[in-house]
């Protein structure tokens, strides 16, 4: 496991921006598996690849390099380490990009999944607020720690890691009609 962690150190060193997208697409799709095995139950047989092609798809093109992005972003407009510092990361990912980001996910995986501008909508109203509220139970305490103890290369992956669990409620929440 050491080994495997130095290979993605070097790795992340050498193509930071590349590894961090690879990471959040391969992590969405297992998100996306956790959610039709474990939480939807449909087995093998019923796996759809499709839909975790699409939800990959969204974590290669829109989640890895907007999250990674924003990031930087961050860190120029609250500099420093401090608690204080983390704090104030927090509350401006929390209020400012967590509710967009959170409404675009919902808007780009209903387009993909062939819904009309009126049913996007009509699913947006319905599903977002829950969603939003669900994030504000599990991401504050988890960004503190990472905006404090993690450096900017790493925080995309710690915050992958920890979404494996997101990502799997939030594709079945997704892809519940």
């Amino acid at each position: 496991m050491a080994g495997l962690w130095r290979s993605y150190q070097a790795l992340m060193s050498r193509y930071p921006w590349t590894v961090q997208i690879v990471t959040a697409g391969s992590l969405m799709g297992v998100g996306d598996v956790i959610s039709q095995q474990l939480i939807e139950r449909r087995g093998l047989a019923r796996h759809s690849v499709q839909r975790t092609a699409k939800m990959m798809s969204i974590g290669f093109v829109f989640v890895g390099p907007v999250i990674s992005s924003w990031y930087k972003i961050l860190d120029r407009l609250v500099v420093g380490g401090t608690k204080s510092a983390a704090m104030k990361k927090m509350l401006a990912d929390q209020l400012c990009f967590a509710p967009c980001f959170l409404a675009t996910f919902f808007l780009i995986s209903g387009t993909l999944n062939g819904l009309t501008v009126k049913e996007n909508i009509a699913k947006l109203e319905r599903d977002y607020t829950d969603a939003l509220i669900s994030n504000y139970y599990l991401w504050p305490p988890v960004q503190v720690a990472n905006f404090y103890f993690v450096p900017l290369h790493h925080r995309l992956a710690v915050v992958q890691i920890v979404a494996v669990v997101w990502n799997s409620y939030l594709t079945w929440k997704a892809n519940q009609l």
